[in-house]
């Protein structure tokens, strides 16, 4: 596990242990997402930002992966669904771990959603994405939610907690999970967990601060850093946005 830990270890700043992650996987469940038309233009610009991982499907990272900088690792999703689907909340693997060996990947990402009547698949997926991973010595994050038939509040505090130790539980190295808004049981949650969490932005906030609020909030229950994308890409300037959120983080 020896290169996990060091390949992990890369995503966190060394001054104060936080980690910013952009992902921009978007395109395959939504299409052309405003704010990804020009993917090209929007890597570039990362190097003068603090993002220390991006998140890209295989065939944007064949494009565009050699544009980031050596300190911003290439996270390979592995996960697939698009919004057309029936149902829309069911992922599956589109790449493997080899393949995101060969393409330079740094970890690999897995989206699950519990909660439906396609989670055995998902979880199937998880865990056989941890384990040849590991194998290799590359990092998971799973990027966990409660979406489908049987969740009503994707957002409740417990299905939130309940996200987190699945993670940890399938052994995952780094869990991204909605925030629950709820500081004891989301920090008991993230206390419990053996691996780091960050939360997702969720939709696109109409005001900034409101994003930076909710960081903060969440900072205070333990979290280790953030994986937000349209409230990024989407914002007019992102490497102002990207500026302001690590300000929070480093807060």
């Amino acid at each position: 596990m020896t290169g996990v830990k060091r390949r992990l270890g890369r995503f966190f700043d060394p001054e104060n242990g936080r980690t910013m992650i952009l992902p921009m996987d978007h395109g395959v469940s939504q299409g052309l997402v405003p704010g990804l038309e020009d993917m090209g233009s929007l890597i570039a610009g990362l190097s003068r930002t603090r993002v220390r991982g991006v998140v890209l499907h295989k065939g944007m990272a064949r494009k565009y992966a050699n544009q980031l900088s050596l300190e911003q690792n290439l996270v390979i999703h592995l996960s697939a669904g698009t919004k057309h689907g029936l149902p829309p909340y069911g992922m599956t693997l589109v790449c493997s771990v080899q393949e995101a060996l060969h393409l330079g990947a740094d970890a690999v990402s897995v989206h699950i959603n519990i909660g439906n009547d396609m989670e055995d698949r998902m979880l199937s997926d998880l865990g056989m994405v941890v384990d040849e991973a590991h194998q290799s010595g590359l990092p998971v994050m799973a990027m966990i939610y409660a979406r489908g038939g049987q969740i009503i509040n994707e957002l409740d505090p417990h299905l939130v907690a309940h996200c987190i130790r699945l993670g940890g539980e399938l052994g995952a190295d780094l869990i991204k999970a909605p925030f629950g808004n709820e500081k004891k049981i989301f920090s008991r949650a993230v206390a419990s967990c053996p691996a780091p969490v960050i939360i997702a932005g969720g939709p696109k906030q109409d005001n900034f601060s409101d994003l930076i609020q909710m960081v903060v909030k969440a900072m205070d229950c333990g979290i280790r850093g953030v994986s937000i994308g349209r409230n990024i890409f989407q914002h007019p300037k992102p490497e102002e946005a990207l500026e302001k959120l690590w300000e929070a983080l480093s807060a």
